[in-house]
C-alpha cells in the first residue's frame, strides 16, 4: 500500500502487522474502538539507523518534519505520589512539563521519566514510545496541534518502525485530554 505520508518501502495496515509491534501495542490495535478504523493507522518500516530527526526526513521525506510528534512519559509528584503520564507533541515542539502537564496533573513537581522506569512502564523500547498500548488509568496529555493533523508519525513501540496516525484518533485514547500550548 501506499502510505498516507513520507516515503516508505513497506507500508501496511497495523492489523496486519502485529508481529512487528510489542506486545501492549498489538493488544492496543487488536482491540481498538472509536471512530477511526483500526486499519487507517498504518506501520511502516524504518531503518533505526536513521533514526536522528534529520537524516529520518531526509530520507523518508522532509514533509514528515511537520508532521511527527514525540511520545514522552512525564512523572507528576505530589506529597508522596506519583502519577505517570504521556505527552504527545509535535517534533518540532518540546513539553511545556512545568507549566501545562504540573497543573494538569495537580502535580508540585513534574519531570521525565527516568529511561528505565518508561520502558519498564510502558513494555516499550526507549526512543520508540508511543501513546497507542499505554498501561491503564494513564493520562494521555495530547497538544492540539497534534489532533489537528490529517496524519501523524509516531512511534510503533520499537526503535524500528513507526505507525501513521490519524491525527483525530489521538483525541479517543483511553485517557486523552487534548490541551492547547503542551507543545511550546
Amino acid at each position: 500500500m501506499r502510505p498516507p505520508i513520507g516515503h516508505f518501502d513497506l507500508a501496511i495496515p497495523a492489523p496486519d502487522a502485529l508481529d512487528e509491534l510489542t506486545r501492549p501495542v498489538a493488544d492496543a490495535v487488536r482491540h481498538w474502538s472509536g471512530s477511526v478504523p483500526a486499519d487507517q493507522i498504518v506501520y511502516v518500516d524504518t531503518d533505526p539507523q536513521w533514526a536522528d530527526t534529520a537524516v529520518f526526513v531526509e530520507h523518508y521525506g522532509q514533509e514528515l518534519l511537520e508532521q511527527s510528534a514525540n511520545c514522552v512519559v512525564v512523572a507528576g509528584k505530589r506529597g508522596g505520589e506519583t502519577t505517570l503520564a504521556a505527552c504527545l507533541v509535535l517534533s518540532t515542539s518540546r513539553v511545556d512539563v512545568n507549566g501545562v502537564v504540573r497543573r494538569q496533573l495537580g502535580a508540585r513537581k513534574a519531570s521525565f521519566a527516568s529511561m528505565d522506569i518508561a520502558t519498564g512502564e510502558t513494555g516499550m523500547e526507549y526512543g520508540g514510545i508511543t501513546p497507542i498500548g499505554l498501561p491503564e488509568g494513564w493520562p494521555v496529555l495530547v497538544d492540539s496541534a497534534v489532533v489537528d493533523l490529517p496524519y501523524v508519525l509516531v512511534g510503533s513501540g520499537r526503535r524500528r518502525g513507526k505507525l501513521l496516525v490519524p491525527g483525530k484518533a489521538f483525541a479517543e485514547l483511553p485517557g486523552a485530554v487534548v490541551l492547547e500550548g503542551l507543545g511550546v
